[in-house]
Parts: C-alpha cells; sequence; structure tokens
C-alpha cells in the first residue's frame, strides 16, 4: 500500500502528540488512542475514508494474523496476560494472598518494609520487563494494599525497576537484544578493540537513567520521598479505608500455595527462554551459550509457557487445599479474565497507534534531526534528548534501540570514536526515558495493570520522579562529552540529583 510520505516532515508527529496530549488533558486512555489513529489513518491515505478505514482494520488484525499465521509475538503477550488474570484471582479466591499478606504483617512492621519488599522482588526479578511488572505486581499488591500504600505508588515502584534493570542486565530479554544491536554496530564500523558483550558491560556504568532511577526508587521506598501528584495519592490512601482485591470468602489459604506458583513461573519462563534460545541456536548452527540463547530467545512462547505451568500449580495447590468448589473455579477464571480486559484493550490501540507511527516514520523524521553541525561534545546529551522524544512519542523502548544506537555510533566513529560508548549509552538511556514517560508505551501500561491502577494516574504520579532523573542525566552526558569520563559523569549525575532531591525536599506540599 502507498502512503503519502512524512519521512522528512514534522506532520509525522501529529498523531503521537495528538494521542499523548489528548490522554493527559482529558484523561481517556481509549478516546485519545483512538483520536491518534483515525488522524493518522487519514493523513496516511491523502484524507480518504474508505482507504483509512480499511487501513485501519488491516493494522488492528494484522495484531492477531498476518501472512497466513497467527502473529505469535502480539499473540502471545495476550494469552500471558489472560493466564497470569487468572492465576492471580485463583491465589486470591483461594486465600494464598490473604494467607501471604498475613505472613508479611508478622515480619514486615511498617510502610517502608512493603515497599522495599517490592522494590528488591522487582530488582531480582529482571528477565523481562512485562513479566517483571505483572508478576512482581500479582505478589505485592496485596501487601502495599494492606499497609495503605496507593497504587500510584505501587505501579512506580514495578515500571522504575522493571526496565532500567532489564537494560544494564546482560542476561535479559533487553540485554541480549541490545549486544545483538552493539554486535552488528561493532562489525559494520570494523571495531575490534570491545566484544559486543564488553561494550555492553563498558556502557552499564554510563547508563545514567537506567543507574540512578533505581537509586531513586529506593529513597522513595526507604524515605518516602513523594513529589507532585504523588503525594495527594499517597494521602489520600493513608486516609481511606484499606484497599482490597480480596476474594477469598474467609478461605484459609497457605503461603506455600502462592510461593510455588510464583516460583513455577519464574523457573518455567527462564528455562523456557533458554530452550527456544537454544533451539535457534542450533538450527543456526552457532553452539550453545547462556548469553547467546538469551539473544536468541523467543520471550512470547516463553512467557505463556511460563504462566501456564504457574497456572497448573496453582490449581493443584487449591485442589489439594479442597476449600474451593467447581463454581469457584470457574468465577476466578471468569474474574480473572475479566481484571485483564481493559488492560488488553489499551495495549490493542497502543499497538495500532505504534503501526501508524511506523508507518508515518515518525522515528526517521526525529533521527534527522541530529545535525553534523552540533559541536562534539553536546552529542551524548543531545542523543539522549532525542531518544526520550522518539521513546515517548512512539511508545517503545526497543523501536527506538533500533533507529537510533546506528545512528549515535555513524555519528560518534566519525566525530570522535572515544565517544561511541557514551553515545550508545545515552541512547539507550534515553529511550527507557521516554518509554517510562509514554502513555502510549507497553510497558507503562503493564505497570498500571500489575498495580490495578488508573493508567493516566500512574503516568502522571511517574512524570516528576523521571524528569527528576532525567534532568540529572543529561548534565552528566554534557559532563561526559566534554570530559570523555563516565566517572565524571556519573559523578555529576549524583551530585545534581542530590540537590534536585533536597530542593523538592524543602518545597512545602500543598494539601
Amino acid at each position: 500500500m502507498d502512503f503519502v510520505d512524512f519521512s522528512t516532515s514534522v506532520w509525522s508527529i501529529i498523531p503521537p502528540l495528538l494521542a499523548l496530549s489528548l490522554a493527559i488533558i482529558t484523561r481517556r486512555v481509549l478516546l485519545s488512542l483512538s483520536a491518534g489513529i483515525i488522524v493518522g489513518a487519514l493523513m496516511l491515505n491523502g484524507g480518504n475514508l474508505l482507504d483509512a478505514a480499511h487501513y485501519t482494520f488491516s493494522s488492528v488484525s494484522s495484531l492477531v494474523y498476518s501472512d497466513g499465521a497467527l502473529n505469535a509475538d502480539y499473540t502471545n503477550i495476550i494469552i500471558f496476560l489472560i493466564l497470569l488474570g487468572i492465576l492471580t484471582s485463583l491465589l486470591t479466591i483461594s486465600g494464598s494472598n490473604q494467607a501471604f499478606v498475613n505472613w508479611a504483617q508478622k515480619h514486615i512492621k511498617q510502610k517502608r518494609g512493603a515497599k522495599l519488599l517490592t522494590v528488591f522482588l522487582g530488582v531480582f526479578i529482571f528477565i523481562d520487563d512485562y513479566f517483571n511488572s505483572l508478576a512482581v505486581g500479582a505478589i505485592a499488591r496485596p501487601v502495599t494494599d494492606k499497609y495503605k500504600i496507593s497504587r500510584a505508588k505501587l505501579a512506580y515502584l514495578l515500571d522504575s525497576t522493571a526496565a532500567p534493570m532489564c537494560v544494564i542486565m546482560p542476561i535479559s530479554s533487553w540485554g541480549a537484544y541490545i549486544i545483538t544491536l552493539i554486535g552488528g554496530l561493532l562489525a559494520t564500523h570494523a571495531i575490534t578493540e570491545y566484544s559486543p558483550i564488553g561494550a555492553f558491560i563498558a556502557m552499564i556504568g554510563m547508563n545514567f537513567y537506567a543507574i540512578f532511577a533505581l537509586v531513586l526508587v529506593f529513597i522513595v521506598a526507604i524515605f518516602s520521598f513523594d513529589i507532585g501528584p504523588m503525594a495527594h495519592f499517597e494521602r489520600n490512601a493513608e486516609n481511606a479505608e484499606a484497599i482490597s482485591d480480596d476474594i477469598s470468602n474467609g478461605k484459609q489459604g497457605r503461603v506455600m500455595d502462592l510461593i510455588l506458583p510464583i516460583f513455577v513461573l519464574i523457573i518455567g519462563t527462564i528455562s523456557m527462554m533458554i530452550y527456544t534460545g537454544a533451539q535457534s541456536l542450533t538450527a543456526d548452527g552457532q553452539p550453545f551459550s547462556i548469553l547467546g540463547a538469551f539473544e536468541n530467545t523467543v520471550v512470547g512462547t516463553s512467557l505463556v509457557v511460563g504462566g501456564l505451568a504457574a497456572l497448573i500449580t496453582a490449581t493443584l495447590c487449591a485442589l489439594s487445599s479442597k476449600q474451593i468448589s467447581l463454581k469457584e473455579y470457574v468465577s476466578a477464571y471468569a474474574l480473572g479474565i475479566k481484571s485483564m480486559f481493559g488492560a488488553i484493550l489499551v495495549l490493542f490501540f497502543a499497538w495500532t497507534i505504534n503501526t501508524i507511527v511506523s508507518d508515518m516514520h515518525t522515528g526517521k523524521y526525529l533521527s534527522g534531526l541530529v545535525s553534523g553541525s552540533i559541536a562534539i561534545g553536546f552529542l551524548p546529551v543531545m542523543l539522549f534528548i532525542l531518544s526520550a522524544v522518539m521513546a515517548f512519542s512512539t511508545g517503545t523502548s526497543w523501536g527506538t534501540f533500533g533507529i537510533m544506537l546506528p545512528i549515535a555510533a555513524s555519528i560518534a566513529v566519525n566525530a570522535d570514536p572515544a565517544l561511541l560508548l557514551p553515545c550508545l549509552s545515552a541512547v539507550m538511556a534515553g529511550a527507557v526515558c521516554g518509554d517510562h514517560c509514554s502513555p502510549i508505551s507497553d510497558t507503562t501500561i503493564l505497570s498500571s495493570t500489575g498495580a490495578s491502577c488508573n493508567h493516566i494516574d500512574h503516568v502522571t504520579t511517574q512524570l516528576p520522579y523521571a524528569m527528576l532523573v532525567a534532568t540529572s542525566s543529561a548534565v552528566g552526558y554534557l559532563v561526559v562529552g566534554f570530559t570523555q569520563s563516565g566517572w565524571l559523569g556519573f559523578l555529576a549525575t549524583g551530585i545534581v540529583m542530590i540537590g534536585l532531591i533536597l530542593l523538592f525536599k524543602k518545597r512545602p506540599t500543598k494539601t
């Protein structure tokens, strides 16, 4: 299908900008995304209503079925969401969640402990961001509810540990993808002083946004650093009756009945990721390695297998307790599917507008804004800002990696090879930053889902924290650009962040 070419036009940013603006102003996500989709479809098809309608239908249907087969990339995520919704519902109706809350009350004495439990789970479950947000949310939500921690705060803790951990861990779906991209770039530019994984590890310390976003999460958890709208939601949660999803009807569940399915979920998913990756390596005639397996894994299939194994385990645990009737099983399944319907609907709309953004070449236009006339010292900070804007506009950090890492490598190699790794790190950091701030990011959507939080509430409460870290990181990349020292950039980022925290801490909070 031939579209109007917007690859070099500022008009290419109109659909995502419209959707993002309306989402923040109206707080109605589906309406806002619909507006962006309709406007984008009309623009691509020259204003022809019939062609725009056909294009929109094709874009939506291709999310499920394309090229004569199911679209596994998207359908597996939907299936995993449904499985996790049913699993969460079953754990709740069997009383397992409540048993875990009762256990936590004996060992966790205050709100700080409940928040730290969430943060530590988010840090240690770093295999995949989807898996992180949903699984940790299911475990932590009953505990944070008990201690009157707002759902907005929980969503922030989930979102700000998921992507930042995944992007700095070599053995994660994100790390493997980035290492593969880096390997291609090193080969393209004939750079032999680094191996792909060696370059990735060297870049970890210069991924200022990811590192300091994690630092800020711990500060928020320990010191209750509530700024912007978050303070309002925390006060409301403190003054309200304890939130509860409890539908256990007095069932006396067992803590092990929650721990075992979650353990199976983690082990099953990791094992399947290694298995599918190993199969790909064998098919390509390559020797097996753990990193190689993660580079070639099929994440969607692995999530579904892990989710199914966990659901079977939870069912067997519930059967052994002999406390749940057939009617309650059916009710748990129905409630679980229903609980995920809203998130699935938002994801479909977000994926559709992402398709439109891709066809309008919004990323290509934004990447073209990097001019060769920029002073060399400004390259890292400019790449950080541009990558953040691109991820915010397109809703995808992975897409931003794919577009911006090759551009950053090409610019750095031709301008000053010593800035290659700082520039690549700046792109990675900016992509995560923009992804954090974007209402159309699937990671942001799933963090809202994991916390059972209103999506726009999560976006607006997380934004001040993201901007605080982004501002600090921008200063760090400015220092790196002019000194070519990652350590000085790291130090500058830390100093600026401490200063901003102290500044916000001194400001009176409005009631």
